[in-house]
């Protein structure tokens, strides 16, 4: 049986919602004493409003070295101050976290970079915060570097760095040192989808070296690739733990309590965010909003898209691609739609449009499905991406055309195909 590399007993984080700041001067001192003074005069009491909100509440756990785990959950439930805590970065108001091992921590991007420094200073910089010796990190550095693909640009400040460079050469230092247990926020969603592919990649063969993993995302399929086991937050308490099939599977139920269906549900969204999705629905014959469609009916999809900076000079949706993946409710994948096919249709160069798709009927069989949705530059950026944006209802057909009822044990999707049935020859060649 593997060591234990990560323990927690009744761990809890308390913030004070409302709580006044530390005064940061004397000046302000002073000012804040005289405001008292004047609205005692005044006859005026005041009183803050402050009220406790525990971020983290109650949660006892264990993970074994080599272990690979995915912390999944809504936003707000307390995933990143879950790792803030494991990672040392901020103190626990209840219990306690024991771990064994050196932890590299990816929670943010360029955790402990300074701006004025190269990449290269900052890599040793790092790395020295992470724990790392001099040597160490003289040994990983070509393999960081290489990875990062910022060879020409290793000896200039960071300040000057793009985003995705920034990005890069954060999560390649992290990857790359040498640390028993590797803790990664959402972060991959700043990088474009090359570079995204790559991360989880290395991420996979850390795993398979025996290092502890630690990883928050809202991509259940990059979480089932990657993880082997889960832990499922709400509200800061620990609602589910163990194999990562069982552990996803608590949170679409979670989900599916949460959603309205047939409501637009942005909360996962990640991306560069310069032009953004406003609304994603499913339309009846009339074109109006339904949260279900009949099994034999044509089923429609408007997206509204619209520039989140309006004012950006020459900016516009053209080039763009839309895709829907429609997945069923356990979230497997069934069916890709792209603006893109079959000639489809260009996005405009405006601030704003709406794309339709119409997938014609008949479709899928009757129960509940969810969309995933990408706006971006396919291979190089993802603009605005929001996994289960959608969840819709199929209804048993209004027409039925088969002699049974449509049903899961005949498939997921349901389509009508061209027969052609040709009777055999029937002549037969004699010898002269």
């Amino acid at each position: 049986m593997p060591p234990v590399a990560i323990r927690a007993e009744h761990l809890g984080k308390r913030y004070r919602i409302g709580e006044r700041r530390r005064t940061s001067s004397i000046r302000d001192a002073f000012g804040n004493v005289l405001s008292r003074v004047s609205q005692r005069l005044r006859g005026h009491t005041s009183v803050a409003s402050t009220s406790d909100l525990w971020a983290i509440d109650d949660v006892s756990f264990e993970i074994a070295a080599g272990d690979t785990v995915g912390i999944i959950g809504r936003n707000g439930a307390g995933k990143s101050t879950l790792l803030k805590l494991l990672s040392q970065i901020t103190e626990p108001t209840t219990g306690w976290a024991e771990v064994t091992g050196r932890v590299g921590s990816l929670l943010e991007v360029g955790t402990g970079f300074h701006d004025d420094l190269s990449g290269r200073d900052n890599t040793y910089l790092n790395g020295a915060i992470l724990g790392m010796t001099k040597a160490e990190i003289d040994r990983k550095f070509d393999e960081i570097v290489a990875f990062a693909e910022i060879d020409r640009f290793i000896d200039t400040p960071v300040k000057h760095y793009s985003s995705g460079m920034y990005m890069r050469l954060a999560f390649a230092v992290a990857a790359h040192l040498e640390t028993e247990i590797l803790v990664v926020d959402e972060v991959l969603a700043v990088g474009d989808a090359q570079f995204q592919k790559k991360c989880l990649g290395k991420m996979d063969d850390i795993a398979k070296h025996g290092r502890t993993v630690l990883f928050i995302s809202h991509n259940m399929e990059a979480i089932q690739r990657l993880c082997t086991r889960g832990m499922l937050l709400d509200r800061g308490r620990l609602a589910a733990s163990g194999p990562i099939e069982d552990v996803v599977a608590s949170y679409r139920s979670l989900e599916r309590i949460a959603i309205d269906t047939g409501r637009f549900n942005p909360r996962g969204r990640s991306g560069s965010g310069w032009a953004l999705v406003q609304d994603l629905s499913i339309a009846d014959d009339d074109g109006q909003p339904t949260p279900a469609r009949p099994a034999d009916a044509d089923l429609i999809f408007n997206v509204d898209i619209a520039l989140a900076n309006r004012s950006r000079s020459g900016a516009s949706l053209r080039g763009l691609v839309v895709e829907l993946v429609v997945c069923s409710e356990q979230g497997q994948p069934l069916l890709s739609l792209m603006n893109v096919d079959d000639g489809g249709v260009q996005l405009p160069a405006t601030g704003a449009c709406r794309v339709t798709a119409r997938l014609e009927g008949p479709t899928f069989i009757p129960g509940r499905y969810r969309v995933n949705l990408f706006v971006g530059i396919p291979n190089l950026e993802h603009v605005d991406e929001i996994p289960d944006a959608l969840e819709f209802e199929i209804l048993p057909p209004a027409h039925p055309w088969r002699p049974y009822q449509l049903h899961i044990t005949r498939g997921v999707v349901c389509r009508k195909a061209r027969w052609l049935c040709t009777s055999a020859s029937a002549s037969v060649e004699t010898a002269s």
